[in-house]
């Protein structure tokens, strides 16, 4: 068999092989423990899957077992599919795509990367959630008449007061209901806080996020979900792929030889650009008095553009950097002071 394919699900798995001429010679669906057996008998192959939830694991899994196991974006698969679309159709064109030279393959991830990823992710749902308390709080008041301004400060210093005061419009029910959400929106700043801490406690203790952190803009939290994406990001030849990759580059639809370049692609991991965005901010907001490399560059940018095209033309730099100080395994160095 040249290679294999396999189509993931939940509890089912389709397995199709190829042989030296793209023919099909095996064609089977397993259930998850029948597919781990099978796997274990045959010899060492090449064994491609699509990047999708529970892959990481059946990687490791695979590759434990002797073979080589990659895995593949579903979007570069797809041309693969031939006519329609069924599950064995699925592991035909894995099979076919992963032979291909210049396919791109996403790295397996380790367990700690994974538990690292798990964590922001539950910190990302605790942000989201606390928005949305805070939204309904102010909306319910302003329903009664009591604007607040903009931000979470001035509710949260002023609520327990409202809650105290019997002379403001509020009805008994709805008195108990934002209550109600005020306990909530205190268990969520509680939860968030934990996530936050245990994060910033591993960052501390890995020598990838030490190195990061020395980069402008990028503390404990840009550094672990950096690191929890993309590991020492071998996956990138260089750094534009990065910042391709996170979406910080223009679209281009070039033809007949002239460039087109469009707005922003924001495509890719969408917290991680986010992070990248937050901390591009705050390099903008410190580092116009900053007379080095980098704040020079800033500056002049300032000049000519836009503060929010700095802001990401600044994330896309930030992007670039962390990548050299990952795939080069080196600590960052500021530009000297310009003459």
């Amino acid at each position: 068999m040249a290679s294999i394919g396999i189509d993931l699900g939940k509890t089912n798995f389709h397995l199709v092989a190829l042989n030296e001429r793209g023919k099909v010679v095996v064609q089977k669906k397993f259930s998850r423990k029948q597919l781990l057996t099978d796997t274990a008998n045959l010899p060492s192959s090449l064994i491609g899957m699509e990047a999708c939830s529970g892959a990481h694991f059946l990687g490791a899994a695979l590759r434990q077992q002797g073979h080589d196991a990659r895995l593949m974006p579903a979007q570069f698969v797809k041309p693969f599919v031939k006519s329609h679309k069924n599950d064995f159709l699925d592991a035909e064109a894995i099979a076919e795509a992963v032979t291909r030279e210049n396919m791109r393959f996403v790295p397996i991830k380790t367990d700690e990367q994974l538990d690292l990823q798990a964590l922001h992710r539950v910190r990302d749902r605790l942000v989201q959630r606390r928005t949305a308390v805070i939204n309904q709080i102010g909306g319910f008041l302003l329903e009664r008449g009591i604007p607040f301004g903009k931000g979470p400060a001035q509710l949260r210093n002023h609520l327990a007061a409202i809650l105290q005061d019997a002379a403001t419009n509020l009805t008994p029910r709805l008195r108990a209901l934002v209550q109600r959400l005020w306990v909530e929106w205190r268990q969520l700043e509680a939860d968030l806080a934990t996530a936050t801490e245990e994060i910033e406690h591993i960052a501390n203790e890995d020598a990838a996020c030490q190195r990061l952190r020395a980069i402008p803009g990028v503390g404990p939290l840009v550094a672990a979900a950096t690191v929890a994406a993309v590991g020492h990001g071998r996956a990138f030849r260089k750094g534009r792929e990065f910042a391709a990759w996170l979406g910080r580059v223009p679209r281009q639809p070039s033809t007949g030889g002239k460039t087109h370049l469009l707005g922003i692609s924001k495509r890719g991991n969408t917290y991680l650009r986010h992070m990248f965005i937050h901390g591009a901010r705050a390099v903008v907001f410190r580092i116009r008095y900053d007379m080095g490399g980098l704040g020079l560059w800033v500056q002049r940018l300032l000049q000519r553009a836009a503060p929010s095209k700095v802001i990401v033309a600044v994330a896309n730099k930030l992007a670039r950097i962390a990548w050299a100080v990952l795939y080069r395994g080196e600590v960052y160095r500021p530009a000297p002071v310009a003459a």
